[in-house]
């Protein structure tokens, strides 16, 4: 560190911390919460970590400081997870070989039942908006049942609410017929769940997957971790990622048993850089967005960085040829959607 002063030298002394833990949090994706669940928690600030790394690179690109080196190669080799907050795909239009199908996923937050925004015509607003974006098949999470005016458009759904005296739960509706449909019922005490629907159009059937992992009880916002104890949140954050796993084992086995082409999406109330994430992509599926999104893709309402928690993972036989995400304020979660080619 030759020709830096005081400064400077502490200042790459954060410098490589940083560089070090963003360069520690790239096995995240290879630790199961179950062994070490507090670990898991980290991936939360991957972005983050990602963010100041690269302030660090440009800031001795700026000096022309050769310490621009460590962030820079951190970064690089960490390409794939840069491409998960940040995507820039061909703007090429791809001419389907067969009658595209359009799914659409959004977590609504039971249409405000709960008085979490001021306005009173939610229900009214997230209608239109799915009528105005046409899709063949929509999931949606903390569906409140009976709020939707789209029953004419879509035909076939399949409803669940997992527990009998629950308000709200999962939903998928379709315009072409649904000739199976099941309920994980996730075990443990929660009111999250998985559901499926084996959805037939023309000679093709495709099962569509809707889940929604285990939820948080603390909303990540810093507002809560100021007032709550961090290591009371923490321990609680942890537990929720081992429940996370378990749930995403059973996802898995029913994706393994398929007996159709299929497309898994929804909230996954987690990131591209976890176990979770990995484990779920690992069964022959690619992320819609990594392969045809642009921009950010945030998914969910978080002011200090871009979050993409809800996913479309499809068949690797399938043919992506439009991905989209909505930035509209019906609810703390932004919906996407995704175009197909069933080839």
């Amino acid at each position: 560190m030759r020709g830096l002063n005081w400064f400077d030298k502490f200042l790459f002394f954060l410098n490589s911390l940083f560089a070090v833990a963003l360069l520690f949090s790239y096995l995240l994706p290879y630790i199961p919460p179950s062994t070490f669940a507090l670990l898991s928690v980290f991936s939360l600030g991957v972005p983050f970590l990602m963010l100041v790394n690269f302030i660090f690179f440009l800031f001795w690109l700026f000096r022309l400081r050769r310490q621009l080196l460590l962030s820079l190669i951190v970064l690089l080799l960490g390409f794939n997870h840069l491409t998960s907050i940040y995507e820039i795909s061909s703007e090429e239009e791809v001419t389907p070989e067969a009658d595209p199908i359009k799914v659409l996923t959004y977590n609504v937050r039971q249409f405000n039942q709960y008085g979490w925004a001021d306005r009173k015509d939610i229900p009214q607003k997230i209608s239109r908006f799915v009528k105005g974006q046409d899709p063949d098949i929509i999931t949606m999470q903390e569906y409140y049942r009976g709020e939707l005016n789209i029953a004419n458009s879509f035909p076939y759904k399949y409803i669940n609410q997992k527990d009998q005296n629950a308000e709200f739960g999962l939903a998928i509706f379709s315009k072409f017929p649904i000739i199976n449909q099941g309920s994980l019922d996730f075990p443990t005490k929660s009111n999250n769940n998985a559901i499926y629907a084996d959805v037939v159009k023309g000679d093709d059937t495709l099962r569509v997957i809707n889940v929604h992992l285990q939820s948080f009880s603390l909303k990540p916002n810093m507002d809560k971790l100021e007032k709550e104890h961090s290591k009371r949140v923490f321990l609680g954050m942890g537990q929720t990622f081992v429940k996370q796993q378990r749930q995403m084992e059973l996802v898995v086995d029913l994706v393994k048993s398929s007996p159709y082409r299929l497309v898994l999406m929804g909230d996954f109330n987690n990131t591209a850089y976890s176990y979770i994430y990995r484990e779920l992509k690992s069964e022959g599926l690619f992320d819609a967005y990594k392969e045809a999104g642009n921009g950010f893709g945030r998914t969910f309402d978080y002011k200090f960085f871009p979050l993409r928690i809800d996913f479309i993972l499809a068949d690797e036989s399938l043919e992506v040829l439009k991905f989209e995400d909505y930035e509209v304020p019906y609810s703390d979660h932004f919906p996407i959607s995704a175009t197909f080619s069933l080839k």
